[in-house]
């Protein structure tokens, strides 16, 4: 986001949910954040430390009841057809420095205006120059309430680790938006490396796997 609001509310672990529902009242705007750092590589017989850019990539995949994918908000299309979800745009760097507590790439989703028909929203990663999860010094998320440029409150937070599991993947699927019985929405971490090399490849995966 585009301020200094710090960090807070729930720690997710992987598969744990939370509802969208605050004081008995559906949220109406939400923010899906993201916070990476670059690579920091040894030279000159290790005596000096290059930083090198991470260019990772937040995309979203709208999917129906049906398990179809309707449509992707990404880099290159950065509003839905609804027009409830925008992407910030592409950040091809990360924090030069320590994490710096603001988000490098920003998912806004207005639960109100979504297509009736949309049943998931599922939010995953891809390492746009193949670099490696194992070398990315950290890679967060956190859920809030409210726009991008007016939070109102971190309702939850996720840190993605950079544990084995990680080593050699280039992609993850982050987290998932999904309708429950209510009608109301419900925020779904998952955290999950996988063999996907690109957008399209995730979202095969994410139809076998996660819906």
């Amino acid at each position: 986001m585009e301020n200094n609001v710090k960090r807070s509310g729930i720690n997710l672990k992987k598969g744990s949910s939370i509802s969208l529902v605050k004081e008995e009242k559906p949220l109406e705007q939400i923010c899906l954040g993201l916070n990476w750092g670059t690579i920091q590589k040894n030279s000159l017989f290790g005596i000096l430390k290059n930083k090198v850019s991470v260019d990772l990539d937040a995309s979203v995949t709208l999917f129906d009841g049906k398990k179809n994918a309707v449509e992707t908000v990404f880099f290159n299309r950065l509003r839905s057809s609804d027009n409830a979800i925008r992407h910030s745009g592409d950040d091809r760097i990360g924090d030069l420095g320590p994490d710096d507590d603001n988000d490098n790439e920003v998912i806004e989703v207005n639960l109100t205006k979504l297509n009736p028909n949309i049943e998931q929203i599922v939010f995953y990663l891809n390492s746009y120059k193949q670099q490696d999860f194992g070398d990315i010094p950290y890679t967060k998320i956190r859920i809030v309430e409210g726009t991008r440029k007016n939070i109102e409150s971190v309702f939850a937070t996720f840190n993605l680790s950079t544990e084995k599991e990680f080593a050699g993947k280039v992609s993850m699927v982050m987290a998932k938006i999904v309708r429950n019985a209510s009608q109301n929405w419900e925020f779904v971490a998952i955290g999950e490396a996988v063999g996907a090399k690109d957008i399209n490849d995730t979202i095969q995966i994410i139809k076998e796997k996660y819906l």
